[in-house]
């Protein structure tokens, strides 16, 4: 009796073993488990539901994955080179600068463009290596990946640097509140305030970065890419 809901494990292996829907497989096994277990029926169903509310958004973030997949399957990729291409005088780093400008830009207003699974590996890094290619011609894997990890870091210092400057962001709320129970008369729109300047000044900062990072691949390639 006490190895009885156990059983769950065991319809499991059998449906994975004979390759039935997976989901029919696992709720089977739940609900005979709950059941074994003296659990009725409807707090079986209470408690599926509460689990998949709780964790709906790790769930989001996985189905995610596999639709960016499709995308670039069905020539996602190929579309964002072709138009990066057709803007004469771009850059890798004039197009990252954009980006970070477009990112601030995005958490001042409060919203969310993506991220590095969603946003910068399928488009973002392939569009700055395009304009790579378009000044540069051929490049090779090294500064692929120096891109690759420039086209991040963007992504990073556009969020971090630019999150706080919306009023109601999740970051400010919690200044705001952290500095109120220390004995600071401190508002939400006052670390918004203070915000702005700090991202201002990254921005500035990371444009010339970005500058200076062209003026790097150029040196390269000037010298025959070695």
């Amino acid at each position: 009796m006490y190895y009885l809901p156990l059983i769950g494990i065991l319809i499991i292996i059998i449906g994975f073993a004979m390759k039935l829907d997976t989901i029919a497989v696992v709720v089977i096994a739940g609900l005979a488990t709950a059941l074994v277990s003296g659990i009725s029926v409807t707090d079986f169903l209470v408690m599926l539901g509460e689990g998949f509310v709780n964790n709906r958004l790790v769930t989001i973030f996985i189905l995610t994955l596999p639709m960016i997949g499709l995308a670039e399957t069905f020539g996602l990729k190929n579309q964002a080179v072709r138009l990066i291409n057709n803007v004469k005088g771009m850059t890798t780093g004039s197009f990252l600068t954009l980006y970070l400008f477009l990112r601030e830009l995005a958490g001042f207003l409060s919203i969310r463009i993506g991220g590095h699974p969603q946003f910068v590996r399928p488009l973002v890094q392939p569009m700055a290596e395009a304009a790579a290619i378009s000044k540069n011609g051929e490049i090779d894997d090294a500064t692929k990946e120096e891109i690759k990890a420039q086209s991040a870091s963007m992504e990073n210092i556009g969020n971090f640097y630019a999150q706080n400057t919306f009023v109601a962001s999740a970051g400010t709320l919690l200044i705001a509140g952290t500095l109120e129970s220390l004995g600071y008369e401190v508002m939400a729109i006052d670390v918004a305030r203070a915000s702005i300047p700090v991202a201002i000044i990254t921005f500035i900062l990371t444009a010339v970065y970005n500058y200076s990072f062209d003026q790097k691949i150029n040196r390269k390639y000037r010298k025959g890419g070695k």
